[in-house]
């Protein structure tokens, strides 16, 4: 598990660095006026390693990165205290972003629940929350949340239908699920990324197509549903109205209609409402 490292403040040892460099250089250029010409240069070679140490100990952290630290082989801590710092120059240090970062997964094509064949791909928002996983407990983690982030959209494409045309009993589509396809993507993708420490921001689906070679045939089969929709709807409109004229007529004594002229003036009625053209009329001199 991550350890957070607490450093010590990268601008004291760096006065203290120049200090001893000051310090040196003064005792090596008055080593031979001295009587003590052994102690001086023993006390410069001393402040020399002080320095050479306490820079070599330095490191610039920039806002929303952070320093793994090793020594030997064992994990010390990750710095993640911006600016100026300084830590043991023995450590090993690795400097690994913190950052939020975006990932566009290729295009896939797969089947879907009913095994329609569809294309998918997702935009995908992360960010490293554990660093010692994130460095230790995956080869590479770019490469790692690349390779989940599509089994993951891959995985969720096969779980459900693209809509509900074939399943009309279907409660979540790919097409029309909303929040509750995205939920359960980011769900999923947190489970598979939390090993490598990487934790999801936001998922999102970029693209979601039916595959060229059945695309066309899936339009038409739309375009008849939606007209099967909307003649239904016609349908039901016109006899709710046909209804209403005959029974105000009825209930006015416009005109006494027996059931043969009943039946043709529903005939007329629905021609006129449920035609895809509006009507000619055919004016009658005669008798009704």
């Amino acid at each position: 598990m991550e350890k957070v490292f607490k450093p010590i403040s990268g601008y004291t040892a760096a006065i203290t660095a120049f200090l001893s460099f000051v310090a040196s250089i003064f005792l090596f250029a008055n080593s031979g006026a001295s009587d003590s010409q052994g102690t001086f240069i023993l006390l410069g070679v001393l402040l020399t390693l002080t320095w050479m140490i306490l820079l070599k100990g330095l490191t610039v952290i920039d806002p929303n990165y952070g320093i793994i630290l090793t020594f030997f082989g064992k994990y010390i801590g990750t710095i993640k205290e911006n600016g100026l710092q300084f830590a043991n120059p023995l450590y090993s240090k690795m400097k690994i972003s913190l950052r939020a970062q975006s990932l566009e997964s290729n295009k896939l094509k797969v089947n879907d629940k009913l095994g329609n064949p569809i294309e998918i791909a997702a935009v995908i928002v992360w960010q490293i929350s554990d660093t010692y996983r994130a460095a230790f407990d995956v080869t590479n983690f770019n490469e790692y949340v690349k390779n989940q982030s599509e089994a993951a959209v891959r995985h969720l494409a096969t779980s459900y239908a693209y809509d509900n045309i074939e399943d009309e009993q279907a409660q979540i589509t790919l097409r029309d699920g909303g929040d509750k396809v995205i939920e359960m993507l980011e769900q999923e993708l947190n489970e598979r990324l939390s090993k490598a420490g990487i934790s999801i921001i936001e998922a999102r689906i970029s693209h979601l197509a039916y595959a060229p070679e059945i695309a066309g045939a899936m339009l038409q089969r739309q375009q008849a549903t939606a007209i099967v929709a909307a003649r239904t709807k016609i349908v039901e409109g016109a006899v709710s109205m046909v209804e209403m004229a005959l029974a105000q007529l009825s209930e006015k004594k416009i005109v006494d209609l027996d059931d043969e002229k009943k039946a043709l003036m529903v005939s007329n009625l629905m021609v006129v409402l449920c035609g895809e053209k509006a009507a000619s009329p055919v004016l009658n001199t005669g008798s009704l």
